[in-house]
């Protein structure tokens, strides 16, 4: 019996893993990792706690940020990653990490509800999941549909079905945003002359963007709203006799 617990893994997702791998170090991939972390360091500059987690098929090492004390990569047993584990069966506590981070996670993945579930359960009440997408309703999302490469295997979610699942996992949406308005052209000059819409996209939020960012925080659990005390019911007034006064013995009269 061998001890590569990894043996037994199935070999459809780490193929997926591994030509998503592939994807992400070419040109476009690339463009896609660079716009999106942009944005993943401006939302995460405001968090603070003690563990960050990232799971996703990009070959980048794990996300770094000051705030957080500890930053550590989970997936599939490939290089950069630190904790190997598939992708239902994360071997963390319940409520280990302060910050969870899916780069990708859901659209290379072969149980996307699985990944979202098993995700969620490790953000600690109070602590943040940041879900990054490929957008369906862009040009990239179109190419995905005719490509010949990794990008064909992308499930491109929308970002309003992972909303709805994050709200029956106890999750609130704070933040959704958009980046990456450059259509998937792989050559450099095209990318260079059509750099000016990134500034353009950006700054009004198309929802056009390439890939999408959501940002959503867990719900502290266990808390409820404190109950009024309760009244004793007031017992019934009794009218109080009132002495009638005589016209006789009224001098006046």
């Amino acid at each position: 019996m061998s001890d590569d617990p990894f043996v037994q893994a199935d070999a459809d997702w780490l193929a997926l893993i591994g030509a998503a791998r592939q994807w992400f170090a070419g040109p476009l991939g690339r463009l896609l990792l660079e716009q999106e972390q942009r944005l993943l360091d401006d939302e995460l500059a405001r968090f603070f706690g003690g563990y960050l987690v990232h799971y996703g098929p990009c070959a980048e090492a794990s996300i770094e940020t000051e705030q957080i004390q500890r930053s550590v990569r989970v997936g599939a047993p490939f290089d950069g990653v630190e904790i190997v584990c598939e992708e239902q069966s994360w071997p963390l506590i319940e409520h280990a990490a302060d910050v969870v981070v899916l780069q990708h996670g859901l659209d290379f993945s072969l149980s996307p509800h699985g990944l979202l579930r098993e995700a969620a359960r490790s953000v600690r009440p109070g602590g943040h999941l940041l879900v990054v997408g490929i957008n369906p309703l862009s040009l990239w999302g179109a190419r995905h549909l005719f490509a010949h490469d990794a990008l064909h295997e992308a499930r491109c979610i929308a970002p309003g079905r992972i909303c709805d699942w994050l709200h029956l996992l106890g999750f609130a949406l704070e933040k959704r945003r958009f980046g990456c308005y450059r259509p998937p052209l792989a050559a450099a000059a095209w990318q260079a002359r059509l750099a000016p819409l990134e500034r353009w996209g950006g700054a009004w939020q198309s929802p056009g963007g390439g890939f999408y960012v959501l940002v959503a925080r867990k719900l502290v659990v266990g808390l409820r709203p404190l109950r009024q005390s309760r009244r004793e019911p007031m017992g019934k007034l009794v009218p109080m006799p009132v002495a009638k006064v005589s016209r006789r013995d009224n001098p006046r009269s």
